[in-house]
């Protein structure tokens, strides 16, 4: 894999300048016609946004629990590269972390100061105000990355393509992924990952920034932004240069660990019976208004809510999902598609959803019983950055819970800087699952920059506009991504039809007797014997197949090596057709017979036992050819070959 993508890095980067030096030098200018398009976008087209999104939901609930569910992200026989813990911490870290700790307070109270419908400051309003930010944090924003994390899992571990949003589109443009069209495909995703991390950290700082003014009587002013963006991204500077494993899955952990804290706490020295029973009553409040809440335009009033918040939300989710799709795709190897959808809609859901009742309840039972005037002038003033720290002063031990508040608020933006430079680095190198530290660096301190520029001259709204505004052009990708998915696992139903349909090819002489065959069922090679096994009578079988197959006009490419032998058949632009013998180590065989293994014991170790299994295109069939004659592997391979003919056929004819 290539170190960079000269078609996607040079042109983000190029165009990232473009961009900064318009919003620097015409901020006003550009903030205005950025508006201006959002806002033409939202009004004309928002009607897109609300069907797209419901309509993402509702399709991802059936293909769960369809039998393309158990279709795994990877070959058949992969497993999880992380375990749920670590898997959880670092989707949910990279995906709204950040948002929980501004907007946990800040949104119910907004809503129930300025309810779209009915009174403000009343019972209603606060009950609205609770289901409308479940509406706008739930399953519609996780529902927008599955569809784009799916796409970019299942091509890349199921059928080898380059980790990059262009792979979404192969079922569609086929290998016209590789041009102009892919080039520009990453390309907006590069910049749209950057200037979504770059506008949110910017904005983020002040959150920060007001934390310490509440602590230390720290000014809110620019300086102290700048020197907290500095220390920010120094931070997932380091995160970066320590890796995946090391450095995001760590921090997510220890995120995960202090936002548990925080939530306990509150929920312990707040009300605490109150908030269970809420967290019920919200959750049956919430199913109860989904659907109408969804597909609410307002088409009756003048829509300027919906516009505001649902549509606004709504593009800011599909900004982001080129960057949390990518990245939740990253460590979602091995996986099943009903795992994924599942795990990524409901754990990361109900734990907002926990968060959003024990913060925002909290804070609306305070304002309800008239002793939270300075919480609520937070959010007249237009000062929403301050309303948590606000709402923790009504808490015992204040202090502590402040600093660890801003430490958190930290550690969130670490995190989706230091996955972000993961993201865009693995689309300039051209999907390569490892992208050099010095790509991963640069995308990282430029993310830095950018923020602090635009902090100091004002451009930061304006480009929050510019990202929400090309969320449109994305959605018709994303829709395309889905179609792009219905016909590859519609192909992938083929192929199993093609496998239950596939003749038997006869071979005279073939048969194996079944004395030998019994003989065979309990025989434990060494991993020294199956090499060996290879070499002498599988290499020479693939050698003569191939040689014969080039004769009917098939490009052939042969892999042997210590353990393994492979051979893979190209026909033009089909899929191809993959066959090899692989050496796989077991600790003991899950069969055998007592006298069997009296006198194996005297003579090998459980960790010698090894097969000889056969390789598809799509992972392991589990059955082991050793013992086989070079007759009989060759009409093992070609059973598997017609089966795949039989596929091919499927596809053109179905």
């Amino acid at each position: 894999m290539r170190k960079i993508e000269p078609a996607v890095f040079f042109p983000a980067a190029i165009l990232v300048a473009v961009g900064v030096a318009y919003a620097v030098f015409a901020s006003d200018q550009a903030e205005d016609v950025f508006t201006a398009a959002r806002m033409a976008i939202t009004d004309t087209t928002g009607w897109l946004y609300s069907v797209g999104v419901g309509f993402f939901l509702i399709a991802l609930i059936v293909v769960a629990f369809s039998d393309w569910g158990r279709i795994k992200l990877g070959p058949d026989d992969a497993e999880p590269e992380y375990g749920f813990a670590p898997w959880f911490a670092m989707l949910f870290s990279a995906g709204m972390g950040i948002g929980l700790m501004f907007f946990g307070v800040a949104e119910p109270l907004t809503h129930y100061l300025t309810p779209p419908d009915g009174d403000p400051e009343t019972l209603e309003a606060a009950r609205q105000a609770i289901v409308l930010t479940f509406f706008h944090w739930g399953v519609h924003a996780w529902g927008i990355y599955v569809v784009v994390g799916l796409s970019l899992a299942y091509f890349t571990y199921r059928h080898g393509l380059p980790l990059t949003i262009r792979s979404a589109l192969y079922p569609l443009i086929g290998d016209r992924i590789y041009g102009p069209v892919g080039h520009f495909v990453d390309t907006v995703a590069v910049l749209g990952t950057l200037f979504g991390v770059a506008t949110s950290l910017g904005f983020g700082v002040t959150q920060i920034n007001a934390g310490l003014n509440t602590l230390f009587d720290i000014p809110i002013e620019t300086n102290v932004q700048l020197i907290l963006i500095a220390v920010i991204t120094a931070m997932a500077t380091l995160s970066v240069v320590a890796g995946l494993d090391a450095g995001i899955k760590r921090l997510s952990e220890w995120n995960l660990y202090l936002a548990i804290a925080l939530i306990i706490f509150v929920l312990l020295t707040g009300p605490t019976l109150f908030l269970i029973s809420a967290f019920v009553q919200n959750i049956g409040n919430y199913l109860d208004q989904l659907a109408t809440l969804t597909f609410n335009m307002d088409a009756y009033g003048d829509g300027v809510w919906v516009s505001d918040w649902t549509l606004f939300y709504w593009g800011w989710w599909i900004s982001w999902s080129p960057f949390v799709g990518m990245f939740i795709a990253r460590i979602s190897r091995g996986r099943t598609i009903r795992e994924f959808i599942f795990g990524v809609l409901l754990g990361p859901t109900l734990f907002t959803f926990f968060w959003m009742t024990v913060y925002g309840d909290s804070a609306l039972r305070l304002a309800l019983a008239g002793v939270a005037e300075p919480m609520l002038d937070t959010i007249r003033n237009g000062t929403s950055e301050l309303a948590l720290f606000a709402f923790l002063e009504h808490l015992p031990l204040t202090s502590i819970t402040s600093v660890a508040a801003i430490v958190l608020v930290a550690t969130f933006f670490v995190t989706s800087s230091d996955s972000g430079s993961l993201v865009k680095s693995t689309l300039a190198s051209g999907g390569s699952l490892t992208p050099p530290v010095s790509q991963r660096l640069f995308w990282a301190l430029l993310e830095g920059v950018v923020a602090a520029v635009l902090l100091v001259v004002g451009g930061l709204a304006a480009l929050q506009s510019a990202t929400i505004a090309a969320a449109l052009p994305f959605t018709l990708i994303i829709m395309l991504a889905f179609a792009g998915l219905m016909r590859a696992w519609s192909i992938e139903t083929a192929r199993r039809a093609g496998v239950k349909t596939a003749a038997q090819l006869p071979v005279e002489g073939a048969a194996i007797p079944w004395r030998a065959r019994l003989r065979m069922m309990f025989s434990r090679p060494t991993g020294r014997e199956v090499d060996a096994y290879i070499e002498k009578t599988v290499i020479p079988a693939l050698n003569e197949v191939a040689e014969e197959l080039k004769t009917y006009g098939y490009e052939v490419e042969l892999d042997h090596a210590k353990g393994k032998a492979s051979m893979r058949v190209h026909d033009e632009d089909k899929p191809e057709f993959i066959f090899r013998v692989e050496r796989r180590l077991y600790d003991a065989p899950y069969f055998s017979t007592p006298d069997l293994e009296i006198e194996d014991d005297k003579e090998k170790t459980e960790e010698e036992f090894a097969r000889a299994e056969v390789i598809l295109t799509d992972g392991s069939q589990h059955y082991c050819v050793y013992g086989f004659s070079k007759v009989q592997v060759i009409r093992e391979l070609l059973r598997n070959f017609e089966r795949h003919l039989q596929w091919l056929y499927h596809i053109a004819y179905t």
